[in-house]
């Protein structure tokens, strides 16, 4: 399930339901966040089970500021994190953010 989100509503709302989900943090215009926009569908297709969700940050650059604040990670497009309980485990980015990389951030928690 893949899924976008663009309020700062929508993503409290995710954070308050603590169940742990990967957000990615996507730009329409950069070639590195295509790619690793297309990793992120990968990862999507092989676990269906996971929640996912993205934001696109030339259009949601509120939500995308929020959450650099609330977790005090420094942005950066493209930018991946899980999240569990509420709270960023896990964030990486650029090409960093590849299927095999989610999986094993996953599987180590």
């Amino acid at each position: 399930m893949v899924k976008r989100i663009s309020t700062i509503q929508e993503f409290e709302e995710l954070i308050n339901l603590n169940e742990k989900f990967v957000f990615l943090k996507h730009s329409t215009t950069c070639p590195i966040s295509h790619a690793a926009y297309t990793e992120f569908l990968a990862f999507a297709t092989a676990y269906e089970e996971i929640p996912l969700y993205y934001l696109q940050v030339q259009d949601d650059r509120e939500l995308s500021n929020y959450i650099a604040e609330k977790t005090s990670i420094r942005h950066e497009s493209p930018q991946l994190f899980i999240f569990e309980n509420g709270e960023a485990v896990f964030n990486t980015s650029h090409f960093s953010i590849k299927k095999e990389s989610i999986e094993n951030a996953l599987l180590k928690k």
